[in-house]
């Protein structure tokens, strides 16, 4: 007879990461998003948007943690209903650049102290100082685990400067692209 594996689910990380996330996921949705009907993964799209500016499809992937396949459709969406519009680069056809209209410019203003008080809520028995202790830990477990690429991008949007350089990096990079801009992909 085998003995049941000695495993507890509550107190496993990525359990309790993925539980807090969709508690708040759900949450939001139905308080601010639902009815206006925008998913998560739209809102998150426009928020990046509404923050960054202008971009080009493949960069507002990396930003907003879409999958680049997916995005392509949430941005047809976003567009027929009046949240963005899109326009071919005058360079290269196969660029993209989306950019937010006033009418999500509203919704992002309008549903963003939703957000903030859903996570006031969700810290509410939490000290400053602990607040500022976890979204440092997330930042560089998130840096330990995802693409280079993505976290470039999203360091950048938020100026913080979570990828620790290395040397091959640095002198890959430098070649590549100047260091302000967002990488690139085909």
């Amino acid at each position: 007879m085998t003995q049941p594996m000695k495993f507890d689910l509550a107190e496993y990380l990525p359990y309790l990461i993925n539980r807090v996330g969709m508690a708040m996921i759900v949450r939001f949705s139905d308080d601010a998003l639902a009815h206006r009907g925008v998913t998560i993964s739209m809102w998150r799209v426009l928020t990046v948007l509404a923050h960054v500016g202008p971009q080009r499809q493949i960069d507002v992937a990396d930003l907003s943690g879409v999958d680049a396949s997916t995005l392509s459709r949430i941005i047809t969406r976003l567009e027929r209903m009046g949240f963005v519009t899109r326009e071919r680069s005058t360079t290269s056809n196969r660029e993209v650049t989306v950019r937010v209209t006033p009418k999500a410019q509203r919704l992002v203003q309008e549903t963003l102290p939703v957000a903030d008080e859903l996570v006031r809520t969700a810290v509410s028995n939490m000290t400053a100082r602990e607040v500022e202790t976890l979204k440092r830990l997330l930042r560089r477990m998130y840096a330990s685990l995802a693409d280079r690429r993505n976290v470039s991008a999203v360091s950048q949007m938020l100026n913080l400067d979570l990828v620790p350089s290395r040397r091959s990096d640095k002198a890959r990079n430098a070649r590549r692209r100047p260091k302000a801009e967002h990488p690139s992909r085909s």
